[in-house]
């Protein structure tokens, strides 16, 4: 079924299928975090951030030049075919890995630490919270509005032009403040 308005291809803009593989996602965390298993929890987290930030890595310092000089036929074909995909596994990857990170330093004690190894717990807290604001407030939403607008029988590139550019600077911002966080992360696995 498409979301349409405006909407030529015949192939749906958003492809709400795509949910069941959120769902089967969530259920695994969920199941991790419900399990008496600190492996399967860490792994968890470990997985969905290694695929978060490489995929963002990946996006905002590799593909963004490239897409940037592509010809507009040709971007448009891109973006077709990257930002419904994104729509749904960027969210889920980001809200697995914060949630399973935050049960995985409740359970591993963190939060009850004294400073000054508080002050790394609280550091990665702002890092979370500025990824997931910006993820879901600024990256979701110009998702979406590209999604719509390059689906249409004349879409306005200038626009798609204009929202890329934010959504490749934002991208490549989030994969600086995860470089930042895995800095954290790797003094949480030596000891703080």
């Amino acid at each position: 079924m498409a979301v349409s308005t405006g909407v030529v291809s015949s192939a749906p803009v958003i492809r709400w299928g795509n949910l069941g593989w959120v769902a089967v996602a969530l259920a695994v965390m969920i199941a991790a975090i419900e399990a008496d298993n600190l492996w399967f929890l860490n792994f968890v987290h470990v997985m969905a951030g290694v695929l978060w930030t490489g995929i963002d890595l990946f996006m905002g310092f590799v593909l963004g030049p490239i897409q940037r000089r592509l010809d507009l036929p040709s971007r448009r074909a891109l973006v077709t075919r990257l930002m419904p995909r994104t729509l749904f596994l960027m969210p889920t990857l980001a809200t697995i890995t914060g949630t399973a990170g935050s049960a995985l330093a409740s359970r591993m004690g963190f939060y009850d630490l004294d400073y000054p190894g508080k002050a790394w717990v609280i550091a990665s807290l702002a890092i979370l919270a500025i990824l997931t604001i910006q993820g879901l407030f600024i990256l979701l939403p110009v998702n979406v509005r590209v999604c719509f607008e390059i689906a249409k029988e004349n879409p306005d590139l200038e626009k798609v032009s204009r929202r890329m550019k934010l959504y490749v600077r934002m991208v490549a911002f989030q994969g600086a403040m995860q470089v930042a966080m895995i800095a954290i992360m790797a003094r949480f696995a030596t000891g703080l």
